[in-house]
């Protein structure tokens, strides 16, 4: 099973991610998000850093699990490699360990600039095959 593909549109770039479980899938978009950032580089795992979220529904979850990994990229200059996502799926929250690096020049590729997860063409879906979709305003 491919853990994500990338979905093309007009102005703006999304994934499609696939997972065993719900929590697989939004690591699996997670990983094509940083995938996206750093043209494919290779991540270390040097740090650690843990995210707890709550939302109303796991399309929210979803997208604000995105946006605080944005977050740590935009404000630390941090790109991340690996991630371990809990969900508990009737209380709508994440709990995740995230690992990664500071981003550096020399080491990592510029891909592209992702400004923001975005709502147009968001989904969940919480059965099998378990997927999630996102696109990102660039």
């Amino acid at each position: 099973m491919n853990k994500y593909e990338i979905v093309e549109h007009t102005a703006d770039v999304g994934i499609k991610a696939f997972g065993k479980t719900l929590s697989e899938a939004f690591e699996n978009a997670a990983k094509g998000m940083f995938d996206i950032i750093t043209n494919n580089s290779e991540i270390e795992s040097t740090g650690q850093y843990d995210i707890e979220l709550e939302a109303p529904d796991l399309e929210q979850l979803l997208v604000d699990w995105l946006s605080e990994l944005l977050f740590l990229n935009s404000s630390q200059n941090l790109v991340f490699s690996f991630f371990k996502v809990e969900l508990d799926e009737k209380k709508k929250h994440l709990a995740a360990h995230i690992f990664g690096e500071k981003y550096n020049i020399s080491k990592h590729k510029m891909g592209v600039e992702i400004k923001a997860a975005t709502y147009h063409m968001l989904e969940v879906k919480n059965k099998k095959p378990y997927h999630v979709q996102v696109l990102f305003d660039i």
